[in-house]
């Protein structure tokens, strides 16, 4: 690998906003002076919040969500009629 081209690799948190479950892992994201900060087991590592993680997706729960109740022959049949 060539010096100095390559973006700072360290430690930070990810949390799932919607199971409040953190992980810690190592990535190249640059955080801003001021950004939000946690103490895990001793280390200060920057949090970054995303949406979905394995601990809330539907396919590694096994938990599955009904986003779509009518299904798409439905939908079109609704919409431009039955044609039948």
């Amino acid at each position: 690998m060539k010096a100095n081209i390559h973006p700072e690799y360290g430690p930070v948190a990810f949390r799932d906003i919607s199971t409040g479950k953190v992980f810690v892992t190592r990535s190249t994201l640059v955080t801003r002076p001021g950004a939000r900060t946690a103490e895990i087991d001793g280390v200060e590592l920057p949090v970054f919040d995303v949406d979905i993680t394995s601990d809330s997706h539907p396919f590694w729960t096994g938990r599955s969500r009904v986003v779509d109740t009518e299904g798409r022959i439905q939908a079109f049949e609704r919409r431009y009629g039955s044609t039948a």
